[in-house]
């Protein structure tokens, strides 16, 4: 019985002693980086997550651009603006590709937009810019949606009667009102279950993106599946969406073909019916029905978080309020709605807008490209499948790019003479190919609420705190701790 287990412990250590060896050997086609280990790569060393102060760490040992393996797969990872400009924009084509991981299939069926790939991501991507140009966004008529749901969330602050409130609700629903605006053509009550769970499970599916669960389901999916309680919740999560995107479907399927397109799903359907016999076409259900989950999975967490540090560091730096407050009265006066364009008249508020988005950096590490053929970046081979990550963070807070990348200061977009002036270095929303699709959605939907709520209300702590929490909960998108705050009526 000893020999049998001496010989199984010699062969289990001459296997990883094999398997150490290859890696060492496969890791001479990448740029530098930390040794990797037999199975687990570099997971071990870094906790099984991918956190942006573990990679400004290893950047200063490896260099900007250097190499972590994710189990058995090499990552690329890009620090610092030059580096991130460079990598995703020399070479974009190279780089526009999607890993297919094993959650990621499951979640999409290589369907939709976020996590497809090839001709079928290049036609569904395409073809959604253009629905929502039609559809008005960056118009007047999107922003009538936008500017009534800010009214609508101003009318539920007050309904406070400058009591303390947790914030965070009342922005998600806004946030989420505005997209089933756009897809569905029309809004929910905040009282409806099917809302209230949407939002629920929006939040439990992009939780599960980056956490210890992601990578135990990826290195055993079998186990995973049958015993890890949050990736249950997850598929539950995930089925639940579909199916009320079904019944969306379905809805307007019985409505019949309207006079004029309304709202994303008329545009779909349209096209689906224009190019049936098309075998080029991509336009099914099965694609439309996953590009509105990933509209909803992009363009309501990150809104959403990103108002919720507005709110917050309003409260913290209430000199910063009450200058922006004293700029909406100078310039917009109370009578009349705001509109995106009034950003080119408020250079201050523009700014602190755009700091907020800096600083509060919700996406530290943008979703992963991958390499769609061999090719190189800034200098070193990248061969093709490669995994790519871009940290957002370092750039954002690259030093070499911001004066105080580590303070909140509004005139990181200012000039001299107080003039609005653009960064290169603010990329919260990635670049090159695949830069977020939502992108002007999300940026005029920030302006007019956050614009819309400081004009109407001065925002303070509740009576007896003397300070909040500003660290960021870790997760697919950095959130602030839960605070509450007074809206008090201007």
């Amino acid at each position: 019985m000893l020999t049998v287990s001496v010989v199984l412990l010699f062969f289990v250590v001459s296997l990883l002693f094999m398997q150490f060896l290859k890696l060492q050997w496969i890791r001479r086609r990448f740029p530098p980086g930390p040794t990797p280990y037999p199975f687990f790569g570099n997971m071990l060393q870094m906790n099984f997550q991918i956190h942006h102060d573990i990679l400004k760490k290893m950047a200063k040992i490896h260099g900007n651009v250097f190499t972590l393996w994710v189990l058995n797969h090499p990552v690329v990872v890009l620090q610092g603006f030059q580096a991130v400009k460079e990598g995703l924009t020399v070479h974009a084509e190279d780089v526009a590709g999607r890993p297919t991981s094993r959650f990621f299939h499951v979640l999409t069926h290589g369907n939709g937009v976020m996590f497809s790939n090839g001709h079928l991501w290049k036609q569904q991507r395409r073809f959604g810019l253009a629905i929502m140009r039609k559809m008005g966004v960056g118009k007047k008529d999107q922003e009538y949606r936008l500017q009534e749901e800010a009214c609508d969330l101003v009318e539920r602050l007050r309904k406070t009667n400058g009591g303390p409130l947790d914030p965070t609700m009342p922005v998600v629903h806004t946030v989420s009102n505005v997209i089933c605006s756009v897809i569905f053509g029309h809004r929910f009550s905040k009282d409806d279950e099917n809302f209230q769970r949407l939002i629920e499970s929006i939040d439990t599916i992009t939780a599960f993106g980056n956490s210890i669960s992601f990578f135990v389901y990826e290195m055993f999916p079998w186990l995973a599946s049958h015993f890890l309680a949050p990736f249950k919740q997850a598929m539950s999560s995930i089925n639940f969406v579909n199916a009320l995107l079904a019944k969306e479907l379905k809805s307007h399927k019985e409505k019949g073909k309207p006079d004029e397109n309304q709202d994303f799903i008329d545009y779909y359907l349209n096209e689906i019916d224009k190019t049936k016999g098309d075998p080029d076409a991509t336009y099914d259900e099965e694609n439309l029905i996953q590009t509105i989950f990933d509209l909803f999975m992009a363009g309501t967490e990150t809104t959403a978080a990103t108002l919720r540090w507005a709110l917050l560091y309003m409260v913290v730096y209430p000199d910063i309020q009450e200058k922006v407050q004293k700029e909406l009265d100078a310039v917009l006066g109370c009578s009349r709605l705001i509109c995106y364009e009034d950003r080119k008249k408020l250079p201050y508020t523009n700014a602190v807008i755009h700091e907020i988005q800096r600083y509060s950096n919700i996406v530290l590490i943008a979703l992963p490209r991958q390499s769609v053929k061999d090719t190189e970046l800034l200098g070193f081979p990248v061969p093709k499948n490669t995994i790519i990550l871009a940290n957002i963070d370092s750039v954002l807070s690259d030093p070499g790019k911001w004066e105080t990348p580590d303070q909140f200061n509004p005139g990181h977009f200012l000039d001299k003479d107080g003039s609005f002036v653009n960064r290169e270095a603010f990329l919260p929303f990635s670049i090159g190919h695949r830069v977020c699709m939502g992108e002007l959605l999300a940026r005029m939907e920030i302006f007019i609420v956050f614009s819309t709520l400081l004009r109407a209300f001065t925002l303070t702590l509740p009576e007896g705190v003397k300070e909040v929490n500003t660290k960021f909960v870790f997760g697919s998108t950095m959130k602030p701790p839960p605070y509450q705050l007074c809206a008090i009526p201007r």
